[in-house]
């Protein structure tokens, strides 16, 4: 595995993930029952494209997730007090032909993956008390791309009390997931070769 050091949200750090399937986007590539995803195909050509480019295409940000970067730090930081551990950041780290760029790794055996979502979501985070179904590719797929034990999936909006959850790794989903990438790579390379 390669981990690169460069600051997440930098030129560095989307030259590196350029036409680089993340976890973040591992649900265009499969399920959460570990079937191929619809978007797949779509997703494969958008990435074909980046690597003949050589950048990412600009997409859209809207103040939400402005707002999230700006409070990523704070809510890190606030974890580390409260599980008293320090939190190492990386940039992107590769596994074969994906990655993910965790929001810090915990000692040897963890990860942590932040959410800075708007106040009605993270009520109902708190609420339902679960990781929301909407992260179960991109925080298992970085635990096979980390080779980590878990996650912890933590939800943070300032003055309301944070909504933090331990992740174990699905090894059933995991091996699903790993042979799909590996074929979404395969594929992804036809593609390149085709159209370079």
């Amino acid at each position: 595995m390669e981990i690169s050091n460069c600051i997440q949200g930098s030129d560095e750090w989307f030259k590196i993930r350029c036409g680089v399937p993340s976890s973040s986007n591992f649900d265009k590539i499969v399920t959460t029952k570990g079937e191929p995803s619809k978007q797949a195909e779509k997703y494969g050509y958008k990435l074909a494209g980046e690597a003949i480019a050589g950048k990412a295409e600009e997409t859209y940000k809207n103040a939400a997730m402005e707002r999230g970067t700006i409070l990523e730090d704070e809510a890190r930081q606030l974890y580390q007090i409260v599980n008293d551990v320090e939190v190492e950041q990386v940039g992107f780290c590769k596994l074969e032909g994906f990655g993910c760029s965790p929001d810090g790794l915990v000692g040897e055996k963890g990860l942590l993956e932040i959410k800075c979502p708007m106040m009605a979501t993270h009520v109902e985070y708190l609420l339902k008390g679960k990781m929301p179904t909407a992260y179960f590719q991109q925080v298992q797929g970085q635990l096979l791309v980390m080779g980590r034990e878990w996650c912890d999936f933590m939800s943070y909006y300032p003055g309301i009390k944070p909504f933090t959850i331990r992740v174990e790794r699905d090894e059933k989903f995991l091996a699903l997931l790993k042979a799909e990438l590996s074929a979404f790579c395969v594929k992804l390379e036809e593609t390149i070769n085709k159209i370079r």
